[in-house]
């Protein structure tokens, strides 16, 4: 629904790895068996010049330092590496093997439910780059996300769905802290964007279960996201698109970095051209400014600060949920998220990291009506790191959220309801790494909650294990009991609930091998609790509802077998039922299939300088409710089918790296349809009448010119 353009970020990234005037230095990363280590951090000691090895342990940097200087080498599981440099100007080749530490025992990393990429781990599955390459995801993280196993395609929704749980139970945390509304505003039946650019974001864990006790409040999945540190050098750019423009300027100091940011988009001029099923008053269209800070407050020490702001609105004609009869429905969203983290390594047991943040996000829908919803979040996180040898670990921490959630129903110019609620929300979780031997580790953790809306408290206890059964694999298994508060729209009506309930249980294998990956994992999640109400006017609101979500997911990845080619494969069956809401009987839900299946490649044309990908994306059908029949979610839709495209081409303009884009969706046009939406009332007859649920436009074409200015590159 909304395209913003965050496609800045993909000219960023290129921009990034242009060579500068500066030394180069280059070479690779890899252990005494000649196998590349990824993610070691390597850098000039004194200087933030450096950077971290890719999948294949190559490395690269710039540096402008010269004369004798020391180059260093670290990563966890191995020793630190130095050596003395004389550094002149000219190119360095240097490859490096690394000594393991005499234990090995962090080469056994906890992976069950977990895909995760970033500087730490081995097993890095999705860079930014990947998800902004990744054809039909249009640079959005959920996009992207959506091609792993565990997820289900729901193109009515463009929200994360994952192992037939519903969007809600998916939490999204920014360096350790909740985002209230990750997801631009829309309307039902309409896809929302995720607010945030990929490229912000060094590391990326998605859970699709079994996650740390660190997280809390998300019954199915926790997707963790950690921001880059400082930026490597001052850019200006300037991004012109086929739905609006953006410019960015990122100023780089010895020990601090500030970027700010803007962008407009507006949809109304593709719309014009581009046959749509909706009948537009004002097509789509928004801002977004960003601001960034990093300071480096010692060797160790690190403070960010990020604020975010947007504004979004549409008109359109828009069903009645009474009868279906059109009429203009106007939607204006504002948002606002600041971010404020402090880490610091206090001595070489000891770590802190404290965290603020805030979120206010405004909706204002007019119909015949007025509905006005604001929510406001404040939190408040102070956690501790301690390590004990290389045996033992320790995460511990304190979390405080204060929530307030207020709507307004106005008619004629009067206020006839103003329901509002205020949470104060508290948790403490406790974790420990245990490392049993050289070949399993134990995680055991305990979380506590208490919501003062609901005047309750909750105990769950975390637990993982992970065996390495060779050089290159290894087992996991994970059990965790995950609670989360009803949702607003809930407790406006009625205090004394429960949390939400799901206990997970996974089992795990995964092999890393030469630039491929195999992944395998069995889950089961048993529901307990879920709110359930007689109907959807029904102020009879219970926590009655129960239900189960089983299946595997697999997922592969090759990065070596054909030469400048990625690609991926992942597939998901799904086993679920659920009584919930408005639900009679237990049925599986309307956002859950039973078989999802995602082929992503992606190959570099280095003689004409050209990136193009292409993703494939099947769901089975899903079920949905026609209360013209006499059996619950009966109805089935159509298979679902997609196949998407992108290229990037490089080159120069008027002496300026720039890059072209291009992004086509559903390339071959299949019809896609997402069931049928019906009427809340009968008509004189008895009968429901119903419309179609499908895709405003069969297709969405992107095209994008991407410029860094005062900034050339040969090829």
């Amino acid at each position: 629904m909304y395209h913003k353009p965050f496609f800045l970020g993909l000219f960023i990234l290129f921009t990034l790895q242009l060579a500068s005037q500066n030394t180069l230095i280059v070479g690779k990363i890899s252990d005494k068996k000649g196998e590349p280590i990824i993610g070691a951090n390597v850098y000039i000691e004194g200087t933030y010049d450096g950077t971290t090895s890719e999948s294949d342990g190559l490395y690269q940097f710039n540096t402008e330092e010269k004369g004798e200087q020391t180059l260093a080498v670290s990563y966890i599981g191995y020793e630190d590496f130095s050596i003395t440099l004389n550094i002149s100007g000219e190119k360095v080749s240097l490859d490096i093997v690394l000594e393991e530490t005499i234990n090995e025992l962090n080469e056994v990393v906890i992976t069950a439910g977990a895909f995760e990429a970033s500087d730490e781990k081995k097993s890095v599955v999705l860079k930014p780059l990947d998800i902004v390459l990744t054809a039909g995801a249009t640079a959005d993280l959920a996009g992207a996300l959506n091609t792993l196993p565990g997820t289900q395609t729901v193109g009515e929704e463009g929200l994360l769905f994952v192992r037939g749980g519903a969007s809600y139970e998916t939490k999204t945390f920014i360096d350790g802290l909740l985002v209230l509304r990750p997801y631009a505003s829309s309307v039902p039946d309409m896809p929302a964007r995720n607010r945030f650019s990929p490229f912000l974001f060094k590391g990326t864990l998605f859970s699709t279960g079994g996650y740390s006790a660190e997280y809390g409040q998300a019954l199915s999945a926790a997707l963790v996201l950690q921001t880059q540190d400082l930026a490597p050098e001052t850019l200006t750019s300037i991004s012109l698109m086929s739905i609006g423009l953006g410019a960015s300027h990122t100023q780089r100091w010895e020990n601090s970095s500030l970027t700010i940011g803007g962008d407009y988009s507006n949809l109304s001029p593709y719309m014009s051209l581009i046959n749509q099923n909706v009948s537009w008053h004002l097509a789509p269209q928004g801002m977004n400014s960003q601001l960034v800070y990093r300071k480096k407050t010692s060797e160790t020490g690190m403070l960010k600060v990020m604020a975010n702001a947007s504004t979004n609105k549409l008109a359109l004609d828009y069903p009645r949920a009474e009868d279906l009869s059109l009429v203009r429905l106007d939607l204006h969203n504002q948002n606002l998220f600041l971010n404020a983290t402090y880490s610091e390594i206090l001595n070489d047991k000891w770590s802190l990291f404290t965290g603020l943040a805030y979120t206010e996000d405004t909706d204002k829908i007019a119909e015949k009506f007025q509905f006005d919803t604001r929510e406001r979040s404040a939190q408040l996180k102070l956690k501790w790191k301690y390590t004990s040898g290389d045996f033992v670990s320790f995460n511990m921490g304190l979390e405080y959220w204060n929530q307030h959630y207020k709507q307004d129903f106005i008619e004629a110019n009067e206020l006839l309801w103003a329901p509002s609620l205020q949470n104060n929300y508290g948790a403490a979780f406790f974790e420990a790494n245990i490392y049993l031997s050289k070949k399993l580790v134990s995680r055991a953790g305990l979380r506590t909650e208490y919501s003062s809306i609901i005047d309750r408290w909750n105990v769950a206890p975390r637990w993982s294990l992970a065996y390495k059964t060779g050089d290159y694999s290894q087992f996991s298994f994970a059990y965790g009991a995950f609670f989360q508060n009803p949702e607003n729209q809930q407790l406006i009506y009625r205090r004394d609930l429960n949390f939400e309930r799901a206990n997970h249980f996974m089992l795990n294998f995964q092999k890393i091998h030469n630039d491929r990956i195999f992944r395998i994992e069995a889950y089961e999640k048993n529901y307990d609790q879920l709110i359930t109400f007689p109907s959807l006017r029904s102020r009879n609101i219970d926590n009655n509802g129960d239900g189960y979500a089983r299946g595997i997911d697999l997922f592969y990845r090759d990065r070596k077998t054909f030469e400048n080619v990625d690609f991926w494969l992942s597939y998901s069956l799904l086993d679920t039922r659920r009584l919930f809401r408005d639900f009679p009987e237990s049925s599986t839900p309307n956002f859950a299939s039973k078989h999802n299946l995602s082929i992503v490649y992606k190959q570099w044309l280095p003689k004409i300088n050209t990136m193009l990908g292409w993703t494939y994306s099947y769901g089975s059908p899903r079920p949905y409710n026609d209360p013209n029949s006499s059996f619950f979610n009966a109805e089935r839709t159509p298979t679902y089918h997609d196949l998407s495209f992108n290229a990037s081409y490089l080159t120069n303009w008027f002496g300026n790296f720039t890059i072209v884009y291009v992004s086509v969706s559903n390339v071959f046009g299949f019809e896609q349809n997402f069931g049928r939406r019906f009427s809340t009332s009968p008509d004189a007859n008895g009968q429901f009448s119903s419309i179609a649920v499908d895709p405003q436009a069969r297709r969405f074409l992107f095209l994008g010119v991407f410029l860094s200015l005062g900034q050339e590159r040969d090829f």
